[in-house]
């Protein structure tokens, strides 16, 4: 069979995240939606996404197919009932569909000409771009059991202080030097050639994955997830590094999702805590305003290929957009367009002729090059953010 993951509804919700990539390229626990999807279905799948994206992200149709919404995150009992899918039938929870089944010749679909099957277990759902760290404990612990099962975990090194040692996973290649990992609460997961140095101390459930690190000394508590190429330091809570990103110095970084590219200067800090403790407002492209969350802690969404200076400051329920570059005393305002360029003081344009210069040698660094289909993509989100770069 032929599986094909689509965006769904939920993909403006999920912007700026989103700007760049289909949903199922999102990381939530320790793998990404397209990952886990093609673990549990044991075959590989492409996408249906916006038209210009189509070219990084094509989609291979076959005589059958079945669709999957890339919201939903992967279930063995999910995956069981659509993988049980015929022709004419949809699975659905509640009102939204999450797979059906389509043929090479159809030329649309509609859902009143199908069986609509109503999918009635837990399952869950990526649908606003805070539910990928508030969610993220709970996917941390299904990957840990889809990565692990039957297998064996490499030794735990001379002079690691463990607790809970079953719930602690180290692959090949990993390295793990003088450090507290406690895997009470949930699995810690330590991906190839990692590395976690000197003085660190990790609470579960945690994934760092292949060829990240932390560094000296590095305080990271439960729910988060340090992406693949990523370099992180100071106070981490409940956060999602998606890949290639640093936070590599002293600074605090709570109920924040970063993308792809992005780094933040030494001493940044974001507030997750509104002072008088109300819930927090975020910023919502899908409604062009403050969405109410309803969680206490909600820090800092932040687009691929961002950026801030030394001692940035971040004030709770911040969204920056794709490649802004934010920098200069004072908090920047919460919500900031892509190709923004400065801080509390103001903003201008960051033209992308300067950000695709800048991410070519960023990208360069790890030996990926940044390509004529990628600058396409920079200039369509530069085009497609324009409207919010009113300064």
């Amino acid at each position: 069979m032929n599986y094909i993951l689509f965006d769904g509804t939920a993909r403006n919700a999920l912007l700026p995240l989103t700007y760049t990539k289909p949903v199922a390229e999102l990381r939530v626990g320790i793998l990404t939606i397209r990952q886990k999807w093609e673990k549990y279905l044991g075959f590989t799948t492409t996408t249906l996404t916006e038209e210009y994206l189509e070219e990084k992200y094509p989609m291979v149709e076959m005589e059958q197919n079945v669709m999957v919404n890339a919201s939903f995150l992967p279930s063995e009992i999910l995956v069981e009932k659509i993988t049980e899918l015929k022709e004419n039938q949809a699975l659905f929870y509640g009102e939204e569909v999450i797979a059906f089944y389509t043929t090479e010749n159809q030329e649309e679909v509609d859902f009143d000409a199908y069986e609509q099957l109503e999918f009635k277990e837990e399952v869950l759902q990526i649908k606003n771009t805070w539910d990928i760290f508030s969610l993220n404990d709970k996917a941390i612990k299904a990957d840990f059991d889809l990565i692990t099962e039957g297998r064996k975990s490499q030794p735990i090194p001379e002079g690691v202080q463990v607790i809970n040692k079953e719930n602690i996973f180290i692959e090949e290649g990993a390295e793990v030097l003088f450090s507290t990992l406690n895997a009470t609460d949930g699995p810690i997961y330590i991906g190839e050639e990692a590395s976690i140095m000197e003085g660190c101390s990790v609470r579960g459930p945690f994934a760092i994955c292949e060829h990240s690190a932390l560094k000296m000394g590095a305080k990271i508590y439960g729910g988060t997830t340090v992406g693949p190429h990523c370099k992180v330091g100071g106070e981490v809570n409940n956060s999602v590094l998606m890949g290639y990103s640093n936070k590599g110095h002293d600074g605090f970084l709570g109920n924040s999702v970063l993308g792809e590219w992005c780094n933040l200067g030494a001493d940044t800090n974001n507030s997750n805590l509104k002072n008088n403790y109300a819930p927090v407002r975020l910023w919502s492209y899908e409604t062009e305003g403050f969405a109410k969350t309803g969680l206490q802690f909600c820090g800092l969404i932040m687009g691929d290929h961002s950026k801030c200076g030394i001692n940035t400051m971040f004030n709770t329920g911040t969204v920056i957009g794709v490649s802004s570059n934010i920098f200069g005393t004072g908090f920047p305002r919460n919500f900031v367009p892509s190709f923004s360029w400065g801080g509390a003081s103001g903003f201008t344009t960051y033209l992308t002729k300067k950000a695709i210069e800048t991410a070519k040698i960023v990208m360069a660094r790890r030996g990926i090059e940044l390509d004529e289909v990628e600058e396409r993509i920079f200039e369509k989100v530069f085009e497609l953010s324009d409207s919010y770069r009113n300064y």
